[in-house]
């Protein structure tokens, strides 16, 4: 399962490398396959390089399909929204899969759950709920990103977090298999989930519980005027950079620091909220991760405090 450090997101390197425009059997394929994808068109930052191959399915059996040819060796990634991805100039050797277009399904299944595909960005569900008088998601209006996402990094906003409404999830693994497992297969924590090796989400079953008050519109409005308020949300960033440290927030010790609006080309820590960093409209990858060193250094050169990214570092450094 994806590690959210990111090094499980990852598989092994090809010892060949693979031609796809010469594999016959991917002729039969729905989806749309992409060679030298710029990264950029799929990171909230707007930053990163290319991608060797970059593939959109058209529906969860094309998928299925396209995962079943892969090579063993092949370098596989998942990719949503991109609001929490940092991609280096030099790019991915290998493949990214866009599942969010195909994995759209979104419905109520019994009295207090909702059934919701990878590809559903997560404000959506947090709306959906609340028109079906369910309450326990009015948290993951806070989120940007789509459940595939926040269940993979156990994301969370405003005091919820998403494994805490999981009731079971299908599971998708690279050889196109699809699984169907109970949420004491995994086992959260913040802001990252442990389960089974070389599995990704496409879809989860969330328990809710009715809402007698017919109020989930208001709440949400509510937290949404909060986020506002608090947050950059009118300028490219991926939220929040750092988790935060055991009894305190990242916010906090960067603010301490004097780090709020400390830049290194256009990428600046913002002045609205110290744990986000901002792209004021030229920054790269590169100028964005020297940035999140710096701020590491300083908080723990001061506090004695290493600050973990939340944010997932992929791809190689640019050659020279």
């Amino acid at each position: 399962m994806q590690d959210m450090a990111g090094e499980n997101l990852l598989g092994s390197y090809p010892q060949d490398q693979w031609n796809m425009t010469e594999d016959a059997t991917l002729n039969n394929l729905q989806g749309e396959l992409r060679h030298n994808e710029p990264m950029a068109r799929h990171s909230a930052w707007r930053v990163g390089g290319v991608a060797d191959r970059f593939y959109v399915p058209a529906t969860l059996d094309d998928l299925t399909v396209f995962l079943s040819k892969l090579p063993d060796g092949e370098l596989l990634i998942w990719v949503g929204l991109g609001t929490n991805l940092l991609v280096r100039e030099g790019g991915i050797r290998g493949t990214v899969v866009s599942p969010t277009g195909a994995l759209q399904r979104i419905e109520r299944i019994d009295r207090c759950a909702v059934w919701v595909e990878a590809g559903v960005g997560c404000p959506k569900v947090a709306r959906f709920s609340a028109g079906e008088d369910l309450t326990g998601a009015e948290f993951l209006s806070g989120i940007p990103g789509t459940v595939g996402g926040a269940l993979a990094m156990n994301a969370g906003a405003f005091g919820g977090q998403t494994w805490d409404i999981v009731d079971r999830v299908q599971t998708l693994d690279r050889r196109g298999r699809l699984r169907l497992r109970d949420v004491s297969e995994f086992t959260p924590g913040y802001r990252t989930v442990k389960g089974p090796a070389d599995e990704w989400f496409v879809a989860a079953h969330f328990r809710l519980t009715r809402d007698e008050t017919g109020r989930g519109d208001e709440r949400i409005r509510a937290l949404l005027a909060k986020r506002a308020k608090e947050q950059p949300l009118g300028q490219p960033s991926c939220g929040s950079v750092f988790r935060n440290p055991p009894g305190d927030f990242a916010a906090r010790l960067i603010e301490v620091c004097g780090l709020k609006g400390a830049c290194v080309g256009d990428a600046c820590v913002s002045d609205k909220h110290a744990n986000f960093i901002v792209n004021l409209g030229q920054a790269t990858a590169t100028d964005i991760e020297a940035l999140m060193m710096r701020i590491r250094e300083r908080v723990k050169e001061r506090f004695a405090i290493e600050l973990v990214p939340e944010v997932i570092i992929l791809g190689e450094t640019q050659s020279t």
